[in-house]
């Protein structure tokens, strides 16, 4: 018989409890600025020499401005065209032109499919989900030529229609797969008490689950954003390399090719490309994150 004063054991950690402990360790805080630091250092770098004179450029390292501070403003001059010498003004506008309605588009059109396969019955709808989730494996490189050469009959070849058309196509399979599984995260009630009041389809899209749906339409919209914002592939593809609806994406790679001896004028126009996406995830994240972590969790 075991004695009165026996002391009790402890508790055994738990896997979970160990893995706190350890990613709230000092060690694992210090990795975690190293690898901040080692991660934003180029994009620093990046920044500095975007400001450098061109003599500086090619005869020092970026590290060197830091010993010798000399900065000026005709890089950037130079690549949004404002002194006739560069020339991305119009390529960073056009930019904005094609990702707006590329966001727009598959997020609305998803929406709705979205909701008319969560809760709509119609009769073939669980194979049309799988074929449209099965898209979502098809190469984007494989579609580029049959597209190109339906938009070329269709007379709308040169125009910002292939580009917004082709990523709204691109994007709406995973679009569709992953706003239709959150609402199927809704509780069905809400639904049937929409109904009892006598609402219909449309109004209880509008009304009841599109304010429900804000997070996830957030975070997918930023990640379209930023996906049609840094594309180069498609862009080439529809847009080609001299034409006027070419985004900034492809005034780079042009600049990269024509001018690879001028690296003042692709750090700044490297730095003006960037800047926009980073500026979108910095001000949205929590939007961002609270999207991704909608409906994981019950209850």
């Amino acid at each position: 018989m075991s004695s009165a004063a026996e002391p009790l054991k402890a508790p055994k950690e738990t896997t979970a409890g160990k893995a706190k402990r350890r990613l709230t360790s000092p060690w694992a805080s210090l990795f975690a600025v190293v690898l901040a630091v080692l991660w934003t250092l180029p994009t620093f770098g990046l920044l500095v020499s975007s400001f450098r004179p061109q003599r500086d450029i090619r005869t020092s390292g970026w590290w060197t401005f830091f010993s010798d501070p000399a900065m000026t403003l005709d890089n950037y001059k130079a690549v949004l065209g404002t002194d006739q010498a560069g020339g991305l003004g119009d390529y960073f506008f056009n930019s904005f032109i094609i990702t707006i309605p590329s966001v727009l588009i598959p997020v609305t059109l998803a929406a709705l499919a979205a909701y008319a396969f969560a809760w709509i019955r119609f009769p073939g709808k669980d194979i049309l989900f799988i074929a449209v989730f099965a898209l979502q494996i098809v190469p984007i490189q494989v579609t580029l030529i049959p597209l190109l050469t339906l938009y070329v009959d269709g007379g709308i070849a040169g125009t910002f229609w292939p580009i917004w058309l082709s990523h709204s196509i691109f994007a709406l399979p995973l679009a569709v797969f992953i706003l239709h599984n959150f609402m199927k995260e809704v509780p069905a009630g809400l639904l049937e008490a929409a109904r009892i009041d006598g609402a219909g389809h449309v109004a209880i899209f509008f009304r009841v689950l599109l304010p429900l749906l804000r997070p996830a339409l957030a975070a997918f919209g930023i990640f379209q954003f930023l996906w049609v914002w840094n594309d180069l592939l498609v862009a080439l593809t529809f847009a080609g390399g001299g034409n006027a609806v070419a985004p900034i994406t492809v005034a780079l790679a042009n600049l990269a090719g024509t001018r690879g001896n001028a690296w003042h004028l692709l750090s700044a126009g490297a730095f003006v490309s960037i800047i926009v996406p980073v500026l979108v995830f910095v001000f949205s994240q929590r939007y961002f994150v609270r999207g991704l972590l909608a409906g994981s969790v019950k209850g």
